[in-house]
C-alpha cells in the first residue's frame, strides 16, 4: 500500500507514476472522497469534544446538587449524533482503504517504459546455449519416454494442470530442491524456515494477493477463511506482520521450500503443454527484510543468489529488467531470470526477484526501530524464487538430454542422486 501522505501532498506525481503502469487512476474521485473524510472527521471530533464538555458540566452540576436531567437529555442527543457520524466515518474510511488496496506500487526510476513483456530490457546472458547433433526433445516427450512424467494420471487424480512424477525424475526434483536449500543456507547466509501451506486473509492482504488477486487463489475453507498459499512469500514475509524488529537483527534472510498453488485465472490457453504452468508446483523462495537504505543493494544480492543456482547447474540464462507494464502489482522493481529451454528453443522465466520497498510493509505494519531516532519505521521487503523447482527440472532435462532421450545428471546433483549419473527409462 502506498503512503496516504503522498496522495495528499503530491497527487500529480502519483497520477504520473501510475500512468507508467497504464493504471487508471481518477484523482478527482480521490479528492472528493478525501474531502468527505475530512469533513466527517472534523464533525466527529467536534461532537466528541462537545459531549466531553457536556459530560464535565453534568459532573459539576451533580456536585452542586443541581437538576442534571436537561443536561443528560442533551448528552443523549449528542451521543446519537456522534454514533451516526462515527458510522459514516467508518464507511468512508473503509471505502478509502478499499481504494488504496487496489492501487499498485510506485515504480523505481530505473524501470524502463513499456506496456508488455516485449519492452523488458535484457541486461546480460550467461552460459552457452547447447548445440545438439540431433533434434532436441522437450520435457514432455523426454519424461513420457522415461516413464517418469504422467499428465494423464494427474488429470485422473485431480484435474488438468497437475502432474505425477515417478522414480528418478521425482528424485531429481527433490535433489534440485536440496541443492538449492544447501547453497542458500551454507553459502548465501539464509535461515531455512518451514511454514504453513495455508494462509488466512490477513496474511494474503499483507503481501498484496488480496483483495485484487483472489481469483488466482485456491480457497481451502470458509470457517476459518483459509487459502492455499500461491508462494512461500506469503507466510514467510508475514513472520514480521505487526512486529517491530530490533535494528541489530536486520537484515533478516529466510529461505523456504514449499508447494505453491495457483488457479492460473486469466491464463486459459497459455502453456497448456507440459509443466510450465501448473496449479501445483514446488519452489524454493528467498525473502529478505532490510533497512530502507539497504534494499537496493539487497535486491542485487538476492538476484545474484538465484543466479548462482543456475550457474552451479551450468544452465544458460539471461537476466531481464521488467518494464513498467510487466512489473507486478506490489513490486517497485523486478528482475526476471530466464533459463534456456532447448525443447522450445527459447528462454523462459525461472525466477522473479522483486524489491517491494515499503509497499508490503505498510500493509503488514512491519517495522524496525531506528536507533538514531528511537522511533519505529517501515522496513523494506524483497523476495525471489531461488528457484522454481519444476522449471529447473524441465531445464535440466532438456539441456542435459542425449540422442537416446536419456538425461545426464549434472555434476552438482549427483551427490543427491546416490551416485546415479544417467536417467534411463524405468
Amino acid at each position: 500500500m502506498l503512503d496516504p501522505r503522498l496522495f495528499r501532498t503530491d497527487l500529480d506525481f502519483v497520477k504520473q507514476q501510475l500512468n507508467r503502469r497504464s493504471f487508471i487512476f481518477n484523482p478527482e474521485s480521490y479528492v472528493e472522497l478525501e474531502a468527505r473524510r475530512k469533513d466527517v472527521q472534523i464533525k466527529t471530533q467536534e461532537l466528541q469534544n462537545e459531549r466531553n464538555s457536556r459530560s464535565k458540566a453534568i459532573g459539576n452540576a451533580k456536585a452542586k446538587g443541581e437538576d442534571v436531567q436537561p443536561l443528560l437529555n442533551q448528552v443523549q442527543h449528542l451521543g446519537d449524533e456522534l454514533k451516526a457520524a462515527e458510522t459514516v466515518l467508518a464507511d468512508i474510511q473503509l471505502e478509502m482503504e478499499t481504494l488504496m488496496e487496489g492501487i499498485p506500487n510506485i515504480l523505481d526510476e530505473a524501470v524502463p517504459e513499456g506496456k508488455s513483456e516485449e519492452f523488458n530490457l535484457e541486461l546480460c546472458r550467461w552460459g552457452d546455449v547447447p548445440e545438439f547433433d540431433f533434434e532436441p526433445k522437450d520435457h514432455v516427450d523426454l519424461g513420457t519416454k522415461l516413464k517418469g512424467i504422467d499428465f494423464e494420471l494427474g488429470v485422473k487424480i485431480a484435474s488438468s494442470r497437475f502432474v505425477v512424477l515417478t522414480g528418478p525424475l521425482a528424485r531429481l526434483q527433490r535433489a534440485i530442491i536440496q541443492l538449492m536449500l544447501d547453497m542458500h543456507t551454507a553459502e548465501h547466509g539464509y535461515t531455512e524456515t518451514y511454514v504453513p501451506f495455508l494462509a488466512n486473509a490477513d496474511s494474503l492482504r499483507g503481501t498484496g494477493q488480496l483483495p485484487k488477486f483472489e481469483a488466482d487463489l485456491f480457497k481451502a475453507s470458509d470457517d476459518p477463511l483459509l487459502y492455499l498459499i500461491p508462494t512461500a512469500e506469503v507466510p514467510v514475509t508475514n513472520r514480521v506482520r505487526d512486529v517491530i524488529v530490533d535494528s541489530k537483527e536486520l537484515p533478516l534472510k529466510f529461505v523456504c521450500h514449499s508447494p505453491c498453488f495457483r488457479s492460473e485465472a486469466g491464463a486459459y490457453g497459455r502453456d497448456v503443454r507440459g509443466m510450465i504452468r501448473q496449479h501445483q508446483f514446488e519452489k524454493v523462495e528467498l525473502v529478505q527484510i532490510v533497512r530502507p537504505e539497504d534494499s537496493a543493494k539487497a535486491h542485487e544480492e538476492l538476484t545474484t543468489h538465484a543466479e548462482n543456482i543456475l550457474k552451479k547447474l551450468k544452465l544458460p540464462y539471461r537476466k531481464m529488467l521488467l518494464c513498467a507494464g510487466d512489473t507486478g502489482f506490489s513490486s517497485s522493481k523486478t528482475y526476471d531470470l530466464e533459463v534456456w529451454l532447448p525443447g522450445q528453443a527459447t528462454y523462459r522465466e525461472i525466477s522473479s526477484c522483486s524489491n517491494f520497498k515499503d509497499f508490503q510493509a505498510r500493509r503488514l505494519q512491519a517495522r524496525w526501530r531506528n536507533p538514531e531516532t528511537g522511533k519505529p519505521e517501515l522496513v523494506h521487503t524483497l523476495n525471489g524464487s531461488g528457484l522454481a523447482a519444476g522449471r529447473t527440472l524441465i531445464a535440466v532435462m532438456e539441456n542435459y538430454q542425449d540422442a537416446e532421450g536419456r538425461i545426464v545428471i549434472p555434476d552438482a546433483l549427483q551427490p543427491y542422486m546416490g551416485g546415479l549419473k544417467i536417467i534411463e527409462s524405468l
